[in-house]
């Protein structure tokens, strides 16, 4: 049996600062809202199908210090895109990690770029290829590693 990701979930702090940011800056559709007071959350998709759920339910900001997630990378089309959705994120004022895109090891054509949701969590955008000649900040591990 293959397993595929269906959806990613995410807890957030505050429900209508994170859907602004998602469906806003990053361009998700949204699918749903439950509204209900101690119950609120958002379903966001592409059009076509569900990618990301977020849930009020988080008390304090992302701790990249506990088990759990990661990071949540997303895939664009082109490295113009990439570079479209850095513009749009740093017009709202998001915190990078890195400065411009960056490839994903030394030498490598995949790469993106690597910013924190208003909570804190962990994103980047990238493609498998356009980011040839572009800086790794790290050699000696991923960039999308420790970031």
């Amino acid at each position: 049996m293959t397993l595929s990701t269906s959806h990613v979930g995410l807890n957030v702090t505050d429900l209508d600062r994170s859907l602004a940011f998602y469906r806003d800056v990053l361009g998700f559709v949204p699918a749903g809202e439950g509204k209900e007071e101690g119950r609120r959350y958002a379903f966001l998709g592409d059009g076509e199908r569900l990618v990301l759920t977020l849930w009020q339910q988080a008390e304090g900001a992302y701790d990249a210090d506990r088990a759990g997630l990661h990071h949540l990378a997303l895939q664009a089309d082109s490295i113009e895109r990439v570079r479209e959705y850095e513009e749009a994120l740093r017009t709202f004022g998001a915190r990078f990690a890195y400065e411009g895109v960056v490839a994903h090891r030394e030498g490598g054509a995949s790469g993106g770029i690597f910013f924190h949701d208003p909570d804190g969590t962990r994103l980047e955008i990238s493609v498998p290829s356009g980011a040839e000649g572009a800086p790794a900040p790290v050699e000696s591990a991923p960039t999308c590693g420790f970031f």
